[in-house]
């Protein structure tokens, strides 16, 4: 009862935030066949700003993920912040369940929009569906952030990690359904993860992790990337590129960051947070904000 009335009341003060820096809640059907509808938020319109696209990553819903930056960004930018498919009011009939479907949605979904060209910031699993769609779509993804986003893992660097939290599966780690599995994913994710009570982290677990459950596990099966034992991604050669890591990320190590830096192509460059590990968009807010800030103002 605690933990509903804590995520409701937090949930319409973060609502409010983002309806007060300018954006709307909106839901966009975007393949009729299939069934696919995609929940959003963002701008009532285009206007003349520069249109940026947040991509969440595993866990709840995309505007608790991004709550510290659609505000900060949506001052100089037409921000678009989508729920990806069973996330939030994202859902597909579709029995599609990889990364590049995602992908596709949301490059569907700006056309729709009326939008056609833009910049993407992913971060997690949301960096695969960036990357994806700069690849698939050079001529409309003009920069991309890759936010602690191991687009370069491998079938060992999952192994790696399995052992890293010894756990025996990676929904375990990456998909909590208990007080223990939370806090252990916090433990990952967080440099200084919060203290709360084993009735709180189970809750949250029940809450932020039940809803869809189900096809969020096949989500997390059906990546694409990951699945071979050599990298097999190619050099984005059209695009600016930033990668923003946390220097204590447990989840992806910065080595794979350095990694990715010199795969990416000649436009790449890689900044490390300090005092930061894989969520760093929230552990260290300003200096995430002002080193994208800058990367996407840039010439």
């Amino acid at each position: 009862m605690a933990v509903s009335f804590l995520l409701s009341l937090s949930s319409r003060f973060l609502r409010r935030s983002i309806a007060s820096a300018g954006l709307t809640s909106q839901t966009v059907e975007i393949e009729d066949d299939v069934g696919t509808t995609i929940h959003l938020w963002g701008p009532p319109a285009p206007t003349s700003k520069p249109p940026v696209l947040l991509i969440h990553g595993l866990g709840p819903q995309s505007i608790w993920q991004w709550r510290n930056q659609i505000s900060f960004f949506a001052r100089d930018f037409d921000v678009y912040v989508p729920d990806l498919l069973f996330f939030g009011d994202s859902f597909t009939k579709s029995t599609d369940r990889t990364e590049i479907f995602q992908a596709t949605c949301l490059a569907k979904l700006f056309q729709k929009l009326g939008i056609s060209r833009y910049s993407i910031v992913g971060t997690n699993y949301g960096g695969f569906v960036a990357y994806h769609m700069a690849a698939m779509w050079p001529e409309r993804v003009e920069k991309v952030v890759f936010a602690s986003c191991a687009v370069n893992m491998s079938r060992r660097d999952t192994n790696e990690l399995m052992q890293r939290a010894k756990v025996e599966k990676i929904e375990d780690l990456l998909m909590p359904v208990n007080a223990t599995q939370l806090r252990k994913l916090l433990a990952f994710i967080a440099v200084r993860p919060p203290y709360l009570p084993d009735f709180l982290l189970k809750g949250f677990a029940e809450k932020l992790y039940s809803k869809s459950r189900k096809e969020k596990l096949e989500l997390l099966k059906e990546v694409t990337i990951g699945k071979n034992d050599t990298v097999t991604i190619s050099p984005l050669q059209l695009q600016e590129i930033l990668i923003v890591w946390g220097e204590h990320d447990r989840i992806f190590p910065l080595a794979k960051a350095v990694e990715l830096e010199k795969l990416l192509g000649e436009k790449t460059r890689l900044h490390v947070i300090k005092n930061a590990s894989h969520a760093n968009h929230l552990e260290q807010v300003s200096q995430f904000n002002n080193v994208v800030n800058n990367f996407l103002h840039g010439p």
